[in-house]
């Protein structure tokens, strides 16, 4: 008889696929930082890359002469003879029943311990914007980002059980925007079958097996150890006045509003005349305070100052590199001014900004416009100070100038804000006479909400602000924004 048939018959098993994953990544997940993390990578790869199928129990000698027929091959022990008919092939008939190993099946495990490792993060209050961006910063390189990315399609298209039926894949209540978030990080399932994950992989970035397995065992490495951060609160439910009636209506004029504000603002930033620019952010910025008295208004109208939406809600906003001190006191002021708050997670790359959604958005699509122009300036500026012979203070002066622009922004939106709602009050005198009230309570509901999610804060200490050309010219393209519309 042969030797691969005295195997089939009783000789050593390779371990099934799940059981050879979750050993191996049990050991890539408890191994200290530095050369014995990356020593058990390495060794786990060579494990799953090496992986051999499970040989096929009686594939050269049949049963005995007169025994009854046992499962197909493959399969555990048949019943003795006499017996009922036997359990079918991959039933829990026992600890190895439906077991598979071999190269096809150690990538489909390896596709379900990630579908699990993302799950676990949803869980600990991650969403997948947060995600690929921590990643982006702990990996070295963009194949563990994209590897995250993969695994973050695989979960969002794999059913989940055990709520009502098999539903795809949406781990805890969903954000509106988590569907965008997918879509904006290209999370799609591009290969055909887990079972062809780990070879589509390879051939993708021209590597080999091992490669491709050490790449997906250090991303995993990197989700199971991420820590639990605050979860967002419950999105709000969807906006639902009918169309034709007086609440739909006014969010119908809302919308509109915000088209209008968000037109504004891509001019202001195409635009390569400063005049230009700051006359269109200027009337956005009129529009936004206008915006979020009229939310107000509408809010105050259902009788509570969240209105028919609940409460305040919160997003997360990524703070990118360089300079991540002065763009978090940047979105701070924008968030004040719309009647919001950020707290910033310095090591996980985001503030958290809490607040009603209509001003949220607001807050959000001010924040980026103003990024965006006030980078542009510190270039610019830059450049000029590096040209003079002062390169050794460039990275000073520009984190001074994001800095001072942040600063004196917000004095500029305080003002604009204090403005816009002295001028809504005197409007609605008559008609309204309750909207001082109503933004008191609204800005009490974002202040309680705040610190229920985060009741430990500090304040930042700004560091390597010590530039005073950067500081000076930071104030003036701050207030050649002239947010008030002068």
């Amino acid at each position: 008889m042969s030797e691969r048939g005295n195997r089939g018959r009783g000789g050593p098993r390779p371990p099934a696929a799940e059981e050879l994953v979750a050993e191996v990544l049990g050991r890539v997940r408890y191994a200290p930082d530095g050369t014995a993390a990356e020593d058990a990578i390495e060794a786990g790869a060579s494990i799953l890359a090496a992986a051999e199928s499970a040989p096929q129990a009686g594939a050269q000698a049949g049963p005995p002469s007169g025994a009854q027929a046992g499962p197909p091959a493959g399969g555990k022990p048949g019943p003795e003879a006499g017996a009922e008919s036997g359990p079918e092939a991959g039933a829990e008939s026992g600890p190895e029943a439906g077991a598979e190993s071999g190269p096809e099946a150690v990538s489909a495990a390896l596709v379900a311990a990630a579908v699990a490792a993302v799950r676990q993060c949803w869980a600990g209050g991650w969403h997948p914007a947060d995600l690929e961006r921590i990643v982006r910063r702990e990996a070295d390189g963009p194949t563990p980002v994209a590897i995250v990315v993969d695994a973050i399609a695989a979960e969002a298209a794999r059913p989940v059980r055990g709520r009502g039926g098999n539903t795809p894949g949406t781990g805890p209540a969903r954000d509106p925007r988590w569907q965008e978030q997918l879509s904006r990080l290209g999370a799609d399932v591009w290969w055909d079958g887990d079972r062809g994950y780990l070879d589509a992989l390879a051939r993708r970035g021209r590597t080999s097996r091992f490669e491709a397995a050490y790449a997906v065992l250090a991303a995993l490495r990197l989700l199971a150890r991420l820590p639990r951060i605050t979860p967002l609160p419950a999105p709000p439910p969807p906006a639902g006045p009918p169309a034709g009636s007086p609440s739909g209506t006014a969010r119908t004029a809302a919308s509109r509003a915000l088209g209008r504000i968000r037109a504004l603002l891509a001019k202001a930033e195409a635009t390569t005349y400063a005049e230009e620019a700051e006359a269109l952010s200027a009337k956005a910025q009129e529009l936004m305070a206008r915006h979020s008295i009229d939310e107000a208004l509408l809010a105050g109208g259902h009788g509570t100052a969240g209105g028919p939406a609940g409460g305040p809600s919160a997003v997360r906003i990524g703070i990118e590199g360089p300079y991540e001190q002065a763009k978090a006191l940047l979105l701070d002021a924008v968030a004040a001014a719309n009647r919001c708050q950020a707290v910033w997670a310095a090591e996980a790359g985001f503030s958290t900004v809490v607040g009603f959604p209509p001003d949220l958005e607001a807050a959000e699509l001010l924040y980026t416009s103003l990024l965006l122009q006030a980078t542009t300036a510190m270039n610019r500026a830059g450049d000029d100070h590096h040209a003079r012979g002062r390169a050794r203070r460039t990275r000073d002066f520009r984190q001074t100038f994001l800095v001072a622009y942040a600063d004196r922004i917000r004095d500029r939106l305080a003002a604009a804000t204090a403005a816009a709602t002295a001028a809504a009050t005197a409007e609605s005198a008559t008609t309204a006479p309750d909207l001082l009230p109503v933004l008191a309570a609204r800005e009490l509901a974002v202040e309680e909400t705040t610190g229920a999610l985060f009741p430990d804060t500090a304040p930042v200490r700004l560091r390597g602000i010590r530039d005073a050309a950067g500081w000076h010219q930071g104030r003036a393209a701050a207030d050649r924004a002239r947010l008030q519309g002068e």
